[in-house]
This record gives C-alpha cells, structure tokens and sequence, in this order.
C-alpha cells in the first residue's frame, strides 16, 4: 500500500492525488483525489462538498478498504461507476477487487498497466459523437453546458487506435475530461473491438471485450505529489 500523499489542514482530511491513464511518457493522466477513510466524511453531503472544494473531475471515499467498497464524486453529483476513480485506486490500494455501488470490479496489474473489468451497462449515459478526422476532434471548441459529449475518431481503424475528447457539459467547472474509462467502456460496446485510445493532452485507455458483456479497462497510473 503506498503512502499518503496529501493533507489538507483547512478540512482535517488526509488524501492521496494521483494520475490515471498517463501516457507512454508517464505525462497527462487524469487527476484522482482519494480519501482513504471515508469515516472522515461520513454523510454524502459533506463528501460531496469535499468533493467540490478539491475541484477534481472524480473524488473517490474507501469506506472498507478489505471488500474494496468505495463511493465516488464528482464536484457536483454522485456516481455508482466511473472508469478512471476505480483504477486509480485499484493502483493506489493493491486492491483485487471493489465494489462502487454499480457492483463487483475485478482489478489486476500487468506490467505498467492496472486493469478493471466492467459493464458498459454500468457507464452513465454519454452522447458518442463520431468525427471524420483525429484533426476534427483536436479542432473541438469546448462546447456550452447540457449534454455528456465524447467527441471520438479513428486514427488507424484497423490498429484500433482512436482519438477522442471528452466534455461532461455539468457546468461544474470540469469544462474538458482528460481521460474518461466510463465513455471509452460504452464506445468499446458499440464497436465489439479492442481500443487504443488517445485522449485529452496525451492520456492512453486501453480496452478489451470479455466474456458475457463484460469488458476490460486499462492503463497508467502514476502519484502526484504537490
């Protein structure tokens, strides 16, 4: 288990602030707060507040770190799935399993990479929106809030390889997601295949349909320290 990176003397509450689906470099990825004992916030209300002040795009609370039972936050709603909040804290943890309240998540590490297996059925609603270029997605104005858009094209369709933003539109003040698991496990549903893609400044997902509608998730994870 790795060392508590961060505390916040203005709330009382130590944190841990690391990066997920970094790219080959070891840059992007995105930031992740994790609080590893949820008894610091014990209502949905003040973790949410929490969740608020430390202005990531998900805060993640470890109520049982043994069974892996977490709750994750976004500034300004709660979610029962997110991709990048369960691998960086599958990482973070030497977690094998978790337990968001959406269900069961296996985890394992291979190599550089930390993987969990999902459901795309478990992803909040996205609107998928194809472009004919990767140049198309990186010319993207951020458009005005109301509606989850992930902006996807192909790179190399035969590769797999795909380059995608993505621009929650919650008016929270998360305008662009550097690397979001939850769209990325839905595209990877639509299209049956096996994913590489490129995100945000430089962010890597890898995806991999399973057996019975499940599908794998992964990439890097690195701590940042402030």
């Amino acid at each position: 288990m790795r060392p508590a990176a961060c505390f916040n003397a203005r709330v009382n509450t130590a944190y841990d602030v690391v990066a997920v689906f970094c790219g080959g470099d070891g840059r992007h990825g995105n930031p992740l707060g994790v609080v590893r004992d949820g008894r610091s916030h014990p209502d949905e209300a003040s973790r949410q507040a929490f969740a608020k002040r430390l202005g990531f795009s998900e805060t993640v609370f470890v109520d049982d770190p043994e069974r892996g039972v977490v709750d994750i936050y976004t500034p300004g709603v709660r979610l029962p799935f997110a991709g990048h909040p369960l691998v960086g804290t599958a990482w973070l943890l030497d977690l094998e399993v978790l337990n968001p309240p959406a269900g069961e998540v296996w985890a394992r590490s291979d190599g550089e990479f930390t993987w969990i297996t999902a459901r795309a059925a478990w992803a909040p609603e996205r609107t998928l929106r194809q472009y004919a270029s990767a140049g198309e997605v990186d010319a993207l104005d951020v458009p005005p809030p109301g509606e989850w858009i992930y902006a996807w094209a192909w790179e190399d369709e035969a590769a797999g390889r795909i380059r995608a933003r993505a621009f929650p539109g919650r008016g929270d003040g998360i305008d662009e997601d550097e690397a979001t698991g939850a769209a990325a496990l839905l595209l990877t549903a639509r299209l049956g295949r096996a994913l590489n893609i490129t995100q945000g400044r430089g962010s890597q997902l890898l995806t991999a349909p399973g057996p019975d509608g499940t599908i794998e998730l992964g990439g890097r994870v690195r701590e940042i320290r402030r």
